[in-house]
């Protein structure tokens, strides 16, 4: 049956289901991977029940833990180099430290959070996975 929900969903938007990567980047643009015109999201992380545009399912995909680490790889690769960087330059005071990097690295993934969980939605809706399946 999402076979047939998604051809019909495809046809109303250019006749093809889009790619992976193309799902992906619609998804980091926090909409919809079929149309790219609806939102995916109803809050801040919340997955919409159903694009408003297009009407394909979106609910029912869980994306978990993925983001998450994402957020946390991106993240560190941009404030642990940073920060060495910063100290074997320009020697700052401890207290600059303690205060700058926690409060970078707050800001950083609270920006990229949502986005890298709507490239994990765009993927899984992509490649037709719910975030259920049993191994």
């Amino acid at each position: 049956m999402n076979d047939i929900v998604d051809s019909q969903t495809a046809k109303s938007y250019g006749g093809s289901k889009p790619s992976v990567m193309e799902a992906i980047k619609k998804g980091l643009r926090r909409k919809c991977p079929c149309c790219g015109e609806g939102r995916a999201f109803s809050g801040y992380l919340k997955v919409t029940g159903e694009c408003d545009v297009c009407k394909t399912e979106l609910g029912d995909i869980r994306a978990d833990d993925f983001p998450p680490y994402l957020t946390i790889f991106i993240v560190g690769h941009i404030v642990v180099p940073a920060l060495v960087y910063m100290e074997a330059i320009l020697h700052p005071p401890t207290w600059l430290q303690i205060t700058l990097w926690p409060t970078v690295a707050l800001a950083l993934s609270l920006a990229l959070l949502p986005v890298l969980k709507g490239g994990v939605v765009g993927m899984m809706w992509a490649l037709g996975l719910k975030g259920d399946e049993q191994h």
